[in-house]
């Protein structure tokens, strides 16, 4: 396993693939929601946490707390309080749904790459 530092960055690929597909899901939120890339960042890292990964089997937030996340986040800044009504909870998780979706489609065509990658190399 090559390990990365700030003066040699080369990894096993793991780091470069997840960074990819989430370069990716910003792109397909941006494009889906509209806004700003910073402000959908938390819902994405959200979503991306909470998603089962295939390679550890698990959610990485349930891997980390040994618990599976079950509330709803507060997307406003430290020290604002605001309460949450239903229509903002069932936006909320119909977002979250749509970016699963555009995961599954990132990580899918990150895989897809990566095997042409490996066949081009062996040719």
């Amino acid at each position: 396993m090559n390990l990365s530092t700030t003066f040699h960055p080369q990894t096993d690929g793991q780091s470069r693939r997840t960074i990819q597909t989430l370069e990716d899901l910003l792109g397909f939120c941006v494009l889906e929601f509209g806004g700003n890339w910073e402000d959908l960042l938390p819902l994405v890292e959200f979503t991306y946490n909470n998603s089962h990964q295939a390679t550890i089997g698990m959610a990485p937030y349930e891997a980390l707390y040994e618990r599976k996340c079950r509330t709803p986040i507060c997307w406003e800044e430290v020290g604002k309080r605001k309460l949450l009504g239903p229509e903002m909870v069932q936006l909320t998780t119909d977002k979250v749904m749509v970016i699963k979706k555009g995961t599954k489609e990132a990580q899918d065509r990150q895989k897809k790459e990566e095997v042409m990658q490996i066949t081009e190399e062996s040719l």
